[in-house]
């Protein structure tokens, strides 16, 4: 990965800070990318005092301007792209018959709209060096979530928008690949909408116990050299993956009771 340019979506916390990190030890030239400027630029002088190149640029993937943008200052900064991380997400804890669509549209913008926009930009210069396009996606999107309809129904939506790209271009050179991570120590719960759309603040989850985003970092820098196609985490999620193709009944109820058990659960 020495001198790879790297753009990565979502970089200010979570896994996308622990991607900057990790391609930074492999001597990538990093193109971080988030709405929080103050945690942006707190990374970016993290890795610079550390001798890597480093982009910050303030992105809010559901605008496709700022995508557009992100891709145009990257290749002005480094004159090339060799690998776009779509990691920039957001989830929502909330039974579909009480929450507000609204909310379902901002999953959308973010975890789908934000992964095409920013590919469609950035494709053109990823196929000049058969790099790279990955998407951060999660268990939702292979076996919905009861309380996360937009989340599963996003996910579901960038895997098959993905899918379609890597056939589309198998005879380029360019390498997709649909990284899942299982429940991951992260801030994503923390910053989850609720049924009205407001933030539900605490994560419902022992995040303790939930793998690192360091380790998801490492997992997913490692599928990238190896050229995967799909990368799914953790005990758990391997389980829910496999055993859904075999027993889908099966594991509808063992995840309804699995995400009943969470405290203060919206599954009555």
């Amino acid at each position: 990965m020495k001198n790879k340019v790297v753009v990565i979506t979502g970089a200010s916390s979570g896994i996308g800070k622990s991607l900057a990190e990790k391609f930074a030890e492999k001597g990538s030239k990093i193109v971080i990318a988030a709405r929080r400027t103050e945690e942006l630029e707190n990374l970016k002088n993290d890795l610079e005092n550390q001798g890597v190149e480093v982009l910050a640029v303030k992105t809010d993937v559901s605008k496709e301007p700022d995508c557009e943008n992100l891709v145009a200052e990257a290749v002005k900064r480094f004159n090339r792209i060799d690998i776009l991380i779509n990691n920039a997400g957001i989830s929502m804890r909330a039974l579909f018959e009480d929450v507000h669509l609204d909310v379902i549209r901002r999953l959308m913008d973010v975890n789908f709209w934000g992964t095409v926009y920013c590919t469609k930009y950035a494709l053109p210069h990823v196929l000049q060096t058969k790099g790279s396009i990955v998407g951060v996606s999660s268990i939702a999107g292979y076996k919905g979530l009861p309380g996360r309809t937009g989340y599963s129904a996003s996910k579901f939506a960038m895997h098959g928008f993905l899918e379609v790209l890597r056939i589309e271009n198998m005879k380029k050179g360019l390498h997709v690949l649909i990284a899942c991570p299982g429940f991951t120590a992260s801030n994503i719960r923390k910053s989850s909408l609720v049924a009205d759309g407001s933030q539900q603040g605490e994560s419902p989850r022992a995040e303790a116990k939930m793998m690192s985003s360091d380790e998801v970092a490492t997992r997913i820098l490692l599928a990238i050299h190896k050229k995967k196609h799909r990368l799914v985490l953790t005990t758990n999620g391997i389980l829910t993956v496999t055993l859904n193709k075999f027993f889908p009944r099966l594991m509808d109820r063992m995840v309804y009771n699995h995400m009943a058990k969470e405290p203060d659960s919206p599954i009555r």
